[in-house]
């Protein structure tokens, strides 16, 4: 029986549990990053944004999500970067703890 869409996102959201912001030391869904998640039969496609325009570290996250979902689902897949600004209200519930935001 094939994975439905749902569990397939749900899986792709825990693997980008490994990439790390080694700035910040938070992973990307932590940070709030990952804005969207289209997953189809030939491929997948991530938008997400970064903590600041500048950071640069982001070419190397956004490669580093790309392989990653790529090895999660078999699948080659496209990330593009959001056009929102980032902000500490977009961190998961209890992420900022460990910066005094929340």
């Amino acid at each position: 029986m094939p994975e439905q869409p749902d569990a397939k996102e749900a899986k792709v959201y825990e693997a980008l549990r490994r990439v790390v912001d080694p700035e910040i030391g938070l992973n990307v869904v932590e940070l709030g990053l990952i804005r969207d998640v289209q997953i189809w039969e030939d491929g997948a496609n991530i938008v997400m944004i970064l903590t600041t325009p500048f950071c640069p570290y982001g070419p190397q996250l956004m490669y580093q999500v790309q392989l990653t979902v790529q090895e999660e689902l078999d699948l080659p897949t496209t990330v593009e970067m959001g056009d929102e600004m980032w902000d500490p209200g977009m961190m998961e519930e209890g992420a900022g703890g460990d910066w005094g935001l929340f």
